[in-house]
């Protein structure tokens, strides 16, 4: 695979592309600066890259949206330079609020249009004003989704051109079949946001998604915090891997670079995020060196099917994807 700095896009089965590496932006908003989103993706656009990963629950995508609109404005990139990612919260997927939805996120952003738009998870919470509705026992209120009418409500969302391309996100194979089979489909999902690194490679995933013409995108590809509110931090540190240290001592890159350059050779779309500076230009600094087959599959051979992230809130949930193995 031809991959630079200045062109590592693949293409998706409905004829548009997606960049193979983009930057993650999500930030505890209790935790976050305001003004951090924004100044991390003007300086992120600056060093190259062209695809963001953001969400409305993320609490941040007014900043994401004027750094975009501000690198276009100063004539840096134009609109169609640029690939976002938005997503669909649980509390919209009933049919009706899909639309409402997408288009609070474009009045967000103040853009025209998004490139990719997801639904986050396979399963919903109850509608209304919380995006994580508790009962009066701090219990999470779930809410029956039907996927396909979620499906066809995006249909026509992209069909009136709010969005250029659909996918999902945490779907394991039987929930994307569920779509891919459902009669009258009109637009098939291009993408599937899972997590992906070396210890969790997804081989029975990945390949089933080859099969149907759809992109992995991968979340956390070079692990995670260790937030124990969503990330099972008995996992071992992934960057610390004997091997990908080796490896990295070889080619005079780091862990990091090793872990995104081994998921981008193999066509998984990574988008690591970080609101540190350095770290930003550090991993994009993965198009000037290429590992061998061997290289290759040993990382692979690193995989203990370790998921970082449990999502433990929705554990209880009759749809919760990660009791399947795949």
């Amino acid at each position: 695979m031809d991959l630079a700095a200045v062109n590592h896009s693949i293409p998706l089965s409905d004829g548009n592309r997606i960049p193979l590496l983009g930057l993650g932006t999500y930030g505890d908003p209790r935790t976050t600066a305001k003004g951090t989103a924004l100044e991390c993706v003007k300086l992120a656009i600056d060093v190259g890259y062209r695809h963001f990963d953001g969400a409305l629950v993320y609490f941040n995508e007014h900043e994401v949206g004027q750094a975009i609109r501000e690198k276009i404005a100063d004539g840096t990139v134009k609109r169609e330079d640029i690939f976002y990612c938005g997503k669909l919260w649980n509390t919209f997927h009933p049919p009706e609020l899909v639309r409402p939805a997408l288009e609070r996120t474009l009045k967000t952003l103040k853009l025209d249009y998004v490139d990719l738009y997801i639904v986050e998870l396979p399963m919903a919470f109850k509608p209304g004003n919380e995006f994580y509705p508790k009962d009066k026992d701090g219990k999470y209120i779930y809410h029956h989704t039907d996927l396909c009418a979620t499906w066809e409500a995006l249909e026509a969302c992209k069909d009136a051109g709010l969005v250029k391309s659909l996918g999902v996100s945490n779907f394991n194979h039987r929930q994307l079949e569920l779509l891919l089979n459902k009669p009258g489909l009109k637009h098939k999902p291009v993408s599937n946001q899972v997590e992906c690194h070396p210890y969790f490679t997804q081989p029975k995933l990945l390949e089933f998604c080859r099969q149907n013409e759809i992109v992995i995108v991968g979340y956390c590809p070079i692990g995670s915090s260790r937030d124990a509110s969503w990330v099972n931090v008995k996992c071992p540190p992934l960057l610390e891997d004997e091997l990908l240290v080796s490896i990295g001592t070889k080619y005079k890159k780091s862990t990091a670079q090793v872990a995104l350059r081994f998921n981008v050779q193999r066509g998984v779309v990574v988008i690591p995020k970080s609101f540190s500076h350095e770290r930003i230009k550090h991993n994009f600094q993965i198009f000037d060196f290429s590992l061998t087959e061997d290289e290759m599959k040993a990382i692979e051979a690193l995989n203990k099917n370790i998921r970082f992230v449990e999502l433990l809130m929705w554990s209880d949930h009759p749809e919760y994807p990660f009791h399947e193995e795949y």
